[in-house]
């Protein structure tokens, strides 16, 4: 990872050695060039509330063993042997730090806001009132980017989705040497039999080189970007009890792609963001249009559906998400959307639409009942307007739609394969996402040809 901060000077955090943002070594290389001058002590001191985001999971591509191994806190990065034998030094230290505590992650992740917040008092204003969907995030994202220390190009692109993702939150240069301090904190206690001076000292590498990433992403994008938008409900349509079809105006100009998702927050629950995938593709009048289905204990979610009305604002973060399409291929499409899922894979059909494309576009809509399939209708438009398109209605239980098929999403796209000319394109429940990732794989799909968000970043794929 040879990075060079946005300074030229290498990061210092208070009480650990000074490291060199370009090859990740001590201050002894500056007589490589590398630097301009010896480190000073520096003035950060205090921490940042970690984003939602998991970049590299972002349209991700991988068989289910890839999946699932990229949700785990102590998951080996891609092209990594789960003896280490192709990790570097520093990177087998940190590998095996994690596999020690994932068994006391709970206790690790408590032990860890806790340092943070006796020890800097005032960053407790950063975070939610209630703790308990932002509790993990922000250690599980610093251990993930830790455990791809030898995969620069995804550990950059996850990272720096994460610098820009945190600017939303008020997150300052300054903010990361504490949240240094407390990591190191939790992880010396917690893995007590890996834990010694040369493996705090490939963590503090580790973690310099992860706070300058996300530092360098954050000052390049406040050159082009906002932090967040504001944005204005123009129309609310509840489509049933516990869905509703929310339309915004942003403030300011908000560029996107059809397929991607954004970080929103409500006036009525401060500092609680939840991610939301545009069920549109970009509009000439800039309004942004978003599915969004109130689920059990979710306050975002449930004030989006039940409480929210034209003329409230919203905040929304920068779009991410790479489930796009490309438009240099001629590949037909196999989009499977379950539940408010269907929002991105109109998005997409739209996408193609606007492009002018004719290539085949297949759409699976997956619901329990025809009275889930909310959206039907303007699927049904769509499919009626451009003769490439094909939708069809999956319903699992209930009574179903006239000439729509019958069980479980995945099976039905089973039985109308093959599917070798096509790209894939999957959004809904995790469980959803993980069984299509399966029977795809399973009918000879090729992973990269296989796309979706991380389930755990959506909305629809998780509590609230």
């Amino acid at each position: 990872m040879r990075r060079r901060s946005v300074t030229g000077k290498p990061v210092r955090i208070p009480g650990l050695p000074a490291i060199c943002p370009v090859c990740v070594r001590s201050k002894a290389c500056w007589g490589e060039g590398h630097g301009q001058e010896p480190v000073g002590d520096c003035k950060q001191d205090s921490a940042t509330p970690a984003d939602k985001g998991r970049g590299p999971c972002a349209g991700e591509q991988g068989d289910q063993k890839t999946f699932e191994a990229r949700h785990s806190m102590d998951a080996p990065a891609t092209g990594w042997t789960e003896d280490g034998t192709d990790r570097s030094p520093d990177a087998t230290l940190i590998h095996r730090t994690l596999t020690e505590i994932s068994p006391v992650a709970d206790q690790a992740t408590s032990y860890f806001y806790a340092l943070l917040f006796i020890r800097h008092p005032d960053l407790r204003a950063l975070f939610p009132v209630a703790m308990d969907v932002q509790r993990d995030r922000l250690l599980r994202a610093i251990l993930t980017a830790a455990d791809r220390l030898d995969d620069p190009d995804a550990l950059a692109e996850y990272l720096g989705e994460l610098g820009r993702g945190h600017r939303k939150y008020g997150t300052l240069p300054a903010h990361y040497p504490a949240v240094g301090e407390a990591l190191l904190g939790a992880l010396s206690r917690y893995a007590t039999t890996t834990w010694d001076a040369e493996t705090e000292a490939a963590w503090v590498r580790a973690y310099t080189a992860i706070s300058q990433i996300m530092i360098d992403a954050a000052a390049e994008d406040e050159q082009r970007a906002p932090a967040r938008w504001h944005a204005e409900v123009v129309s609310h349509d509840l489509r049933t009890r516990d869905i509703a079809i929310l339309t915004v105006r942003p403030d300011q100009a908000y560029p996107f792609l059809a397929g991607q998702y954004a970080a929103m927050e409500t006036p009525w629950w401060p500092r609680n963001w939840r991610h939301y995938s545009f069920a549109s593709a970009p509009r000439p009048d800039g309004l942004l249009t978003f599915h969004i289905k109130a689920v059990p204990a979710g306050w975002v979610s449930n004030a989006l559906v039940h409480r929210a009305r034209p003329g409230d604002i919203l905040r929304l973060g920068p779009p991410k998400g790479s489930m796009t399409v490309d438009h240099s291929t001629h590949t037909g499409l196999l989009c499977l959307g379950g539940g408010t899922g269907i929002g991105p894979i109109k998005a997409l059909v739209e996408d193609v639409a606007e492009h002018g494309d004719r290539r085949p576009v297949e759409v699976f809509y997956g619901a329990r009942s025809g009275h889930d399939l909310y959206d039907i209708d303007t699927m049904m438009r769509l499919q009626k307007t451009y003769p490439w398109l094909e939708v069809r209605p999956v319903v699992s239980t209930g009574p179903g739609t006239e000439g729509g098929l019958k069980g479980l999403l995945p099976e039905a796209v089973r039985q109308c394969g093959p599917w070798h000319e096509y790209d894939a394109y999957l959004s809904g429940p995790p469980g959803m996402i993980r069984s299509s990732v399966d029977v795809l794989r399973g009918i000879g799909m090729p992973a990269e040809r296989i796309r979706h968000d991380c389930v755990e970043e959506l909305a629809t794929a998780g509590p609230d």
